[in-house]
C-alpha cells in the first residue's frame, strides 16, 4: 500500500487459473501468469484497473475491493486482451461501477470477444470465464478522476497488444502499465509478428519512461517483487533485447524457449513464453499461412 496525502494505491495479484491443456517442452504443465489489479483510492471512492478474466478471479478481486471500504466508481482497462477484462462486467454489476478504456482498447476488446470461443473458452472451459459484454466507454481527453485527483489515460501503441494504454497518476508518481512493462514474468512476444518486431514495444516503453514514474504496477508480476519503475523498465527492455538476440540464432521454437528459460530461470509464466515462441516460429516456418490463425493455435 502506497499513499500521498489523501490518495493511495494498493495491488492485488491473482494466481493463475487452473488449466489442463498439456505440457511445455521441459515437461512442466502449462500454466498462465499471475495477474495484477490496482486500486487507486481516496477517502471514500476508488478506481480499479484490469479486473481479470475468470469468475473466481472476479470474486477474489471483488472481495479485496470490498474490504477496502470505498465506493468503486470506475474500472479501467489498459488493453484489449481478455485476461485483463473479461471479468469486468461481473465487478461493474457488483459495485455499480463504470468501465473506462481508450478507443483503441475498446476496438481490441471486440477482437478479443470474437476470438474468445477459439481460444480462451478452450483453455478455460466449463463456464470458468463469465459473459463478457463490452460496456466500456471513453472519457473526454482521456482523463477522469477520483475525488478530484487526476487520472490520465496515456495511449502508447503496440506492446504485447495493439492499442495499448497505461494509467498515469501524477500525484502518486505512478503508472499502471498493463502489459507494456513486466515484472519478473515471461513476456508475451507473439504481437511482434504483427507489429514487425519489437521496435514498437520499445517505443511504448519510451513513452512510459517519459512520464517519469517512481512506481510501476505491471499487469503480470511476481508478487514478491517491488514496483520500482527504473528496475521494471530496465528489465523489460533487457528481456526484449535478449529475445531479439536469441531469435536471430535459435532455429526452433524449442531452442528459443530453452535459451530464454536459461536466461531467466526465476521468471514466472513459462507457458506464455512458449506461446510466443510457437507463434513467432510458426509464422517463420509457414509464411503463407494466416498469421492470426497461427497465433491462436499457439495457445492450444
Amino acid at each position: 500500500m502506497n499513499s500521498a496525502g489523501s490518495l493511495g494505491y494498493d495491488v492485488f495479484v491473482n494466481d493463475p487459473p487452473p488449466q489442463d491443456n498439456g505440457f511445455l517442452p521441459n515437461g512442466e504443465p502449462k500454466q498462465f501468469s499471475p495477474q495484477a489489479s490496482t486500486l487507486i483510492y481516496g477517502s471514500d471512492r476508488a478506481v480499479l484497473t484490469d479486473p481479470g478474466m475468470t469468475e473466481d478471479q472476479a470474486r477474489a478481486v471483488g472481495d479485496w475491493v470490498a474490504g477496502k471500504g470505498r465506493d468503486l466508481s470506475d474500472i479501467f482497462v489498459t488493453h484489449g486482451h481478455g485476461d485483463h477484462w473479461f471479468a469486468a462486467g461481473l465487478l461493474a454489476d457488483r459495485f455499480g461501477a463504470r468501465v473506462v478504456a481508450s478507443a483503441g482498447t475498446i476496438e481490441q476488446m471486440h477482437a478479443s470477444v470474437a476470438t474468445r470461443p477459439l481460444l480462451w473458452d478452450k483453455v478455460y472451459p466449463g463456464g470458468m470465464i463469465p459473459p463478457s459484454p463490452i460496456t466500456a466507454v471513453t472519457v473526454p481527453a482521456n482523463q477522469f478522476e477520483v475525488e478530484g485527483h487526476e487520472l490520465r489515460i496515456v495511449e502508447v501503441g503496440d506492446s504485447d497488444s495493439a492499442d495499448s494504454s497505461v494509467l498515469h497518476v501524477p500525484e502518486l508518481d505512478l503508472v499502471v502499465a498493463g502489459d507494456v512493462i513486466y515484472n519478473g514474468v515471461h513476456m508475451y512476444l507473439a504481437q511482434s509478428v504483427v507489429a514487425g518486431g519489437f521496435g514498437p514495444w520499445q517505443a511504448a516503453i519510451d513513452k512510459v519512461e517519459a512520464l517519469r514514474p517512481r512506481h510501476i504496477v505491471c499487469g503480470h508480476q511476481n508478487k514478491l517483487l517491488d514496483d520500482d519503475a527504473g528496475r521494471t523498465i530496465a528489465q523489460t527492455r533487457q528481456y526484449l533485447d535478449h529475445a531479439d538476440e536469441l531469435l536471430r540464432i535459435e532455429d526452433t521454437a524449442v531452442g528459443f524457449f530453452n535459451a530464454m528459460v536459461q536466461r531467466y530461470p526465476n521468471h514466472l509464466g513459462r507457458w506464455v513464453l512458449w506461446v510466443g515462441a510457437s507463434a513467432i516460429y510458426g509464422v517463420r516456418d509457414h509464411p503463407d499461412e494466416d498469421v492470426r490463425r497461427i497465433i491462436v493455435s499457439s495457445w492450444l
